[in-house]
């Protein structure tokens, strides 16, 4: 499920090229650049639409063929990074398999940048948005984190960052009323193992049923992570997905924007 270069022959033979791509896919995967092809810019693919069907998804410079794609994604899937040129690119979604096409999207992508295309909402509406991730390291002792609010089912809810053995009592949300389409941008927050707790937006705590209730996950200084708040999957979760809860149809996933050299 990674960017591979298209080539003009048979569909055979550009699933051929997976494996060469593979590798650069690999070598660039969490990095902020690539030694000997600099300045590159590199792009990955979110799809977090909760009914949509598989996609490919096209990367096309101004009025040239298209230069890469990304085959037969579904719901909840995070791409690795990969590296291309600077410049304009149009991406467009396509029903994978076929020549349906279901929404694009046009961006300017700089060299040095780390950028996100995501595919969001219902199927009858599917929205595609350039996102610029963080590409540089948070302050020290502390981790980037973006929250994206992509669930259309679940309505707004208050995020809480909580801390192994700590009451929820007294304690500020990370983000308030986060709705669908809501992006915090990036919040430095002290690095550290935390649970994502979210309630209903305006709800307390100390009375109120948490609409999702996240695993333990460490988040390691001079990260930076992205944060999206998705629809329950349509079948059973995967290993990316944290708990979640049917009564109000959310989950929780994290892309990984940078991570420290180490």
């Amino acid at each position: 499920m990674l960017f591979n270069r298209l080539h003009p022959a048979s569909r055979t033979t550009r699933l051929a090229a997976v494996a060469g791509t593979a590798l650069l896919a690999i070598a660039v995967t969490g990095c902020q650049g690539v030694t000997g092809i600099q300045p590159v810019t590199q792009v990955r693919v979110i799809d977090v639409s909760p009914d949509a069907p598989n996609l490919d998804v096209y990367q096309t410079p101004p009025s040239q063929p298209a230069l890469s794609a990304l085959y037969n994604i579904g719901f909840g899937t995070v791409s690795s990074y990969v590296a291309a040129a600077p410049g304009s690119y149009t991406h467009a979604a396509y029903t994978a398999g076929t020549q349906q096409q279901l929404a694009t999207v046009h961006g300017a992508f700089a060299g040095g940048g780390q950028y996100t295309v995501l595919a969001g909402n219902i199927a009858a509406d599917l929205q595609m948005t350039v996102l610029k991730d963080q590409a540089f390291p948070a302050p020290t002792g502390q981790v980037a984190l973006r929250f994206l609010g992509e669930s259309t089912r679940a309505g707004a809810v208050d995020l809480y960052l909580l801390p192994p053995g700590s009451p929820l009592a007294g304690m500020a949300p990370i983000a308030a009323g986060l709705g669908f389409g809501s992006n915090t941008g990036y919040i430095n927050v002290p690095a550290g193992t935390y649970s994502i707790v979210a309630y209903p937006a305006g709800a307390l705590p100390s009375i109120s049923s948490p609409a999702f209730t996240g695993s333990q996950t460490a988040f390691l200084a001079t990260s930076a992570r992205t944060v999206l708040l998705i629809d329950e999957p349509p079948q059973q979760p995967t290993q990316q997905t944290d708990q979640t809860s049917t009564a109000h149809a959310l989950q929780i996933i994290t892309a990984d924007d940078y991570d420290p050299a180490s």
